[in-house]
């Protein structure tokens, strides 16, 4: 994959998570550019660059997702799955849509398998997963509920974003 593919991601996290926020209810604390206090405690959340999230973004998301080594369209919803709730979640949930071992790291059975089956259908599933996962976070955590809207759209325009990648 290229440098355009993480740009491209990069742009949609980007529009996803907007600028700073500090939630009462957002379990990451104050965050800028999704960027969470509760995921980096030592970073200067408040006076964040946007070059130093996209540095963050690509070292501590892209790379370990491995997503340049996944179809742009998988790769994309990787990398925003794993912005949003955690890299070993969105890496679990891209292994069960591609009916491998879900052991949460990305090798070369999970990379082959993206490679191999059908991108839209994958897509298709992992986004079911996803939204599966965020529904049960409202039902197991009430006080979530005031995301859901949120959530949901993302989904929604990230699935949109890689359809178009196919």
């Amino acid at each position: 994959m290229t440098q355009m593919a993480f740009n491209n991601a990069f742009n949609l996290v980007l529009q996803n998570e907007g600028g700073y926020v500090c939630h009462k209810n957002d379990k990451g604390g104050a965050t800028k550019y999704g960027i969470s206090s509760a995921a980096y405690p030592n970073e200067d959340i408040c006076n964040l660059t946007l070059e130093r999230a996209r540095y963050l973004y690509k070292r501590d998301y892209w790379d370990r997702c491995k997503c340049d080594q996944l179809p742009d369209c998988l790769s994309v919803a990787v990398f925003d799955f794993a912005v949003n709730s955690g890299i070993n979640r969105a890496i679990r949930l891209l292994q069960k849509a591609l009916d491998v071992t879900v052991d949460g790291i990305i090798g070369n059975q999970t990379i082959g398998a993206a490679n191999r089956l059908n991108p839209r259908k994958t897509l298709e599933k992992y986004i079911d997963l996803r939204m599966d996962f965020i529904m049960n976070i409202v039902k197991k955590k009430p006080d979530q509920r005031c995301f859901l809207r949120g959530w949901t759209n993302r989904i929604k325009r990230v699935q949109q974003f890689c359809e178009g990648l196919i």
